[in-house]
C-alpha cells in the first residue's frame, strides 16, 4: 500500500458571522443576525429584525474589536442600540475603513462586512467546548459554569469547576452525559434538557465539518429562558478539505498577507519579520535557530520560509521567487539539513531559480544530510556567486557579512 505524504495545515479561519451560520445551519441556537457590505443594507437588516436592541459587529478576523478604534475616527468594532438608524450611520463608518485592535498591524485591517444582530441580555454565562484530545484517543466535552471569561485562568485558580466528559467515537454524546455536562454547567430545570440538547447538536457540527474544536465562550442563559450560543470559534482539520469544500470556500484570505497566501499554494510556510536576511530552511525548529544566529550575528532576519519534507524543485524555485519579491531582501540564507529532503533536489532548484530569476542579491547556502556531496558538486560547478557555508554558524556570520554596507 502507497500512502500519499500529506502535508498538515492549520491556517483556516473564518469570519464570526460565517461560524454562526454554520451553527445555525445545524440546529443550534444563536442570535438572530444579518451581514451587511453596506451602509444602506445594515441599516434595511436593523429594520428586519424587529429587535428591542441591536448589536453591530465589524468583521475581521482579530480579536479585541470592541476596544478597537477605526481611522474614521470611530472608537469601538462593536456597538448596541435600540435605534436601527443608528445601525445604518455607524456602520457607514466602519464599512470601507480600517479597524485597529492590539491584534491587528498597526495600519489595522480594512472592514468590508458589518453584523447585525439581535442584541440578547445574558442572565448567566458558562464555558463549553468539544475538542480532540489525544491522551483520550478522540474528542472530550470540556466545560465550567464559569463562562465570558479567560478559561485558562479559570483551570489554573478554580480546577473543580472544569468538568469533562470523554466521548466514545461509535457511541457518540450519549443523553446521560449531556445532561450530566448541562448540570454541570449549572442549568436548571427545563434548561437542563435544553442545554443538553444544543450540546449534542454542537457536537454533530463537531462531526460535520471535520473540527478539531468547537468553542463556546459563553454558552448563555437568557432572562427569557432560552440558551444560547452567544459566541463560538472553530478549528478544522484542514486535511479534511477534500471532504469539506463548502467550508473551505468560505476562507477569506483578503486579511493574510499576500506572500503567506502565495507560499501556501506551494505547500510552503511563510512567516514575514522586518529585517532584511531571507531564511530558506526545512522545518519550523531549524528556522527559529537561523533566525537567532543571524541575530546573534548582528543581522536581522527578514522573513523565514520553511520547506517542510518532501521537497519538489518547483517549490524551491517557488521559494526564491516568493523571497526576492520582498524588496526588504538584502541576502538569501539557504539552511537545509536533509533527512527526508534530499539536497541534490535543493541543490538543483537553487541553480535554475539563480538563472532564471536572475538573483541580484548574495547567496549563501548551507547543506548538510542525504546526497549532500552530489548537490555541493551541482552548485560548485554552476558558475553561479553562490557562496558556500561548513555549518549554520558560518553561514549566518558570511550572510550577514555579505548585506551591502549604506
Amino acid at each position: 500500500v502507497c500512502l500519499a505524504r500529506v502535508s498538515p495545515r492549520r491556517w483556516l479561519n473564518l469570519q464570526e458571522y460565517q461560524s454562526k451560520k454554520l451553527m445555525q445551519d445545524n440546529g443550534v441556537t444563536v442570535q438572530r443576525f444579518f451581514v451587511a457590505d453596506s451602509a444602506s443594507e445594515a441599516l434595511e437588516a436593523a429594520k428586519r429584525l424587529k429587535a428591542k436592541e441591536i448589536v453591530l459587529k465589524a468583521q475581521i478576523l482579530a480579536g479585541g474589536r470592541g476596544k478597537g478604534v477605526f481611522d474614521s475616527g470611530l472608537k469601538g468594532g462593536v456597538h448596541l442600540t435600540k435605534d436601527p438608524a443608528v445601525v445604518g450611520e455607524l456602520a457607514g463608518k466602519m464599512l470601507g475603513f480600517s479597524l485597529t485592535t492590539k491584534q491587528t498591524p498597526k495600519e489595522g485591517v480594512k472592514v468590508k462586512t458589518v453584523m447585525v444582530a439581535e442584541a440578547l441580555d445574558i442572565s448567566r454565562e458558562t464555558y463549553f467546548a468539544i475538542l480532540m484530545d489525544r491522551s483520550c484517543n478522540g474528542p472530550v466535552m470540556v466545560g465550567s459554569p464559569q463562562g465570558g471569561v479567560d478559561i485558562e485562568e479559570v483551570a489554573a485558580t478554580t480546577p473543580e469547576l472544569i468538568f469533562k466528559e470523554v466521548i466514545d467515537i461509535f457511541e457518540g454524546v450519549r443523553d446521560d452525559q449531556a445532561l450530566r455536562m448541562a448540570a454541570n454547567l449549572g442549568f436548571k430545570g427545563p434548561l437542563e434538557r435544553q442545554a443538553a440538547d444544543q450540546i449534542k447538536r454542537l457536537y454533530d457540527l463537531f462531526l460535520k465539518v471535520d473540527a478539531t474544536q468547537v468553542e463556546v465562550n459563553p454558552l448563555g442563559e437568557t432572562p427569557e429562558g432560552q440558551v444560547v450560543c452567544f459566541d463560538a470559534k472553530i478549528n478544522f482539520d484542514d486535511n479534511a478539505e477534500f471532504r469539506q469544500k463548502a467550508v473551505f470556500a468560505m476562507d477569506d484570505t483578503a486579511e493574510s498577507d499576500p506572500l503567506e497566501t502565495e507560499a501556501a499554494k506551494y505547500d510552503l510556510k511563510y512567516i514575514g519579520l522586518d529585517g532584511n536576511i531571507a531564511c530558506f530552511v526545512n522545518g519550523a525548529g531549524l528556522a527559529m535557530a537561523t533566525c537567532d544566529i543571524i541575530d546573534l550575528h548582528g543581522g536581522k532576519p527578514a522573513n523565514f520560509l520553511d520547506l517542510g519534507g518532501g521537497v519538489k524543485e518547483n517549490q524551491v524555485y517557488a521559494a526564491f521567487k516568493l523571497l526576492t519579491a520582498d524588496p526588504k531582501v538584502e541576502a538569501i540564507l539557504v539552511n537545509i539539513f536533509g533527512g527526508i529532503v534530499n539536497c541534490a533536489i535543493i541543490a538543483n532548484g537553487i541553480t535554475k531559480a539563480c538563472r532564471e530569476l536572475e538573483l541580484k542579491v548574495p547567496l549563501v547556502v548551507r547543506l548538510e544530510g542525504t546526497n549532500v556531496q552530489e548537490a555541493k558538486r551541482i552548485l560548485s560547478e554552476s558558475g553561479l556567486p553562490i557562496t558556500s557555508a561548513t555549518d549554520l554558524d558560518d553561514a549566518a556570520k558570511k550572510a550577514v557579512a555579505a548585506i551591502p554596507k549604506k
